[in-house]
């Protein structure tokens, strides 16, 4: 009899954490996302990356692309990997026509670092994430200089970072709009 009470103990204990987990997990997950959400909005943020940006605009103009496949690699990392970064950065330096592959290459090195901190990016707070995005923007950043000054080109001033600047000013506004990035909602 005591072991039978014993193990309906154990049963009972295992029960209760089941539930709460399950509770806990209902709480914090996020909606399920669809392939087909994922493409379209990496469409639309190559469209807007192939707008006729010109003058400061173009000196400001975020990354769309790069924005929306962080968004992506935090939000749902079965369908936006570092492969989907490769590809975009393939697509990026075709409609630039810059140095082949050289978008390919800060995608994915951008995407990599994403990735490694995902299970913890969640859980950081707004503010925590905005710092986070602005990090992976600044790497993808010094990545294309360094190869655009490998190519040659000049070393620019203070003004080159300043898409990192307007990509986490547009990260910031899309959280608060709205936009469900898995962070915590204390201290934003």
């Amino acid at each position: 009899m005591p072991r039978r009470l014993k193990l309906s103990q154990n049963q009972q204990l295992n029960r209760n954490q089941s539930l709460s987990q399950k509770q806990f997990s209902r709480e914090n997950r996020m909606p399920k996302s669809n392939l087909k959400t994922v493409y379209f909005s990496l469409l639309l943020a190559f469209i807007c990356l192939l707008f006729p940006w010109s003058g400061f605009a173009l000196k400001l103009r975020p990354d769309f692309l790069l924005l929306v496949i962080i968004f992506w690699l935090m939000r749902a990392p079965s369908l936006c990997n570092v492969g989907t970064a490769w590809v975009a950065g393939l697509l990026v330096d075709l409609a630039t026509g810059g140095i082949f592959g050289q978008y390919a290459l800060a995608y994915t090195v951008t995407a990599f670092f994403a990735v490694v901190y995902q299970r913890r990016l969640v859980l950081f707070n707004h503010t925590q994430q905005l710092l986070y995005v602005f990090l992976l923007l600044i790497i993808s950043q010094i990545t294309l200089l360094i190869l655009k000054v490998f190519a040659g080109a000049e070393i620019w001033g203070w003004t080159y970072f300043l898409p990192s600047l307007t990509g986490t000013l547009l990260w910031r506004i899309a959280v608060a709009i709205g936009l469900n990035t898995g962070g915590r909602a204390r201290g934003t």
